[in-house]
């Protein structure tokens, strides 16, 4: 058994959150194992003042700790799972994912509270063209404002540019013990949530054995299940950041999995939303499926607009 892991995280509040929480249950199991984080900077973090969809989408936030895990610097990381490209870099793998908290998209209003009480032409703050759309779909009125930045950057900006509502990820806000900011989670009818939302996913070196049987434990087979339909559904369609695609696959009884999946114009006005249901055994083929169904159901021509725009 090796006697050290050094853990790669970006040096956000949550991003060592959740290292300092993987790095405990590691601490836990493997009391005599000296585990040490290494915090590092990645391109998404360095660029805050342009849409995430106008610089290149997920793979921002995990390139560089990727780059070092090739290189042996690192033995793994820990990452949102919703951040994560569908396409990992040769040589890596993801080690597990972990049980999965609340996916949802939570609405922050201290004045107004809920969607349904936003004034008209409220302003509402978010970096994610999949809660624009969805936003848009459900209150066409709503001026969206583009929100970068970390988790409590973004809850002062709710305040310092004077917006009506903010929406973040729910997990995020109960992983950190903000709880109290959240004034209302949107159900799902009105916002899907991003593929991965939730789950955090540790990723390593697929010839790093030892380190793969050290972080078997952490994985949560029934959340690997659902996000893995989820990632299959994203990489049929080929969607990232810049498309406004929602998704949420669950396990409905130990065998069977449930997928519902949206795919909108960024103004939310063009919609395909559809449900489909399988073994959890065929969970990629489940994703990929739905996403062709949904592609052929008018998905393939709010894309083709999108990309001609």
């Amino acid at each position: 058994m090796k006697r050290n892991l050094v853990i790669g995280t970006r040096a956000s509040k949550l991003a060592l959150w959740q290292a300092n929480h993987v790095a405990a249950c590691l601490r836990e199991r493997y009391p005599d194992m000296e585990i040490e984080l290494k915090n590092m900077v990645t391109t998404g973090d360095k660029i805050l003042d342009v849409p995430l969809a106008k610089i290149g989408g997920k793979g921002l936030f995990t390139k560089e700790l990727e780059v070092a895990m090739l290189s042996g610097e690192i033995d793994l990381a820990v990452h949102s799972l919703k951040d994560m490209p569908t396409e990992l870099p040769e040589g890596l793998i993801l080690a597990a994912v972990t049980e999965r908290v609340d996916p949802g998209d939570a609405l922050i209003s201290p004045e107004y509270q809920t969607l349904d009480k936003l004034p008209v032409n409220a302003r509402v703050g978010t970096s994610s063209l999949r809660r624009k759309a969805q936003l848009l779909h459900a209150r066409p009125d709503l001026d969206i404002v583009d929100l970068r930045g970390n988790l409590d950057t973004r809850l002062k900006k709710l305040i310092t540019e004077k917006l009506d509502a903010i929406l973040l990820a729910v997990a995020g806000l109960r992983r950190l013990g903000w709880d109290e900011h959240i004034t209302q989670v949107l159900p799902q009818n009105i916002c899907l949530p991003a593929v991965g939302q939730g789950a955090l996913a540790i990723e390593a070196r697929q010839n790093d054995t030892d380190t793969l049987e050290l972080l078997a434990f952490l994985n949560h087979e029934p959340t690997r299940q659902a996000t893995l339909a989820e990632r299959a559904f994203l990489a049929e369609v080929e969607g990232g950041c810049q498309i406004p695609i929602g998704v949420y696959a669950q396990v409905t009884d130990p065998n069977m999995l449930q997928v519902q999946a949206v795919i909108m114009s960024p103004d939310g006005k063009a919609v395909v939303r559809e449900t489909a249901s399988g073994q959890t055994g065929e969970a990629a083929e489940l994703g990929r499926t739905l996403a062709v169904c949904m592609l052929e159901n008018g998905g393939r021509e709010i894309l083709a607009k999108l990309y001609e725009g």
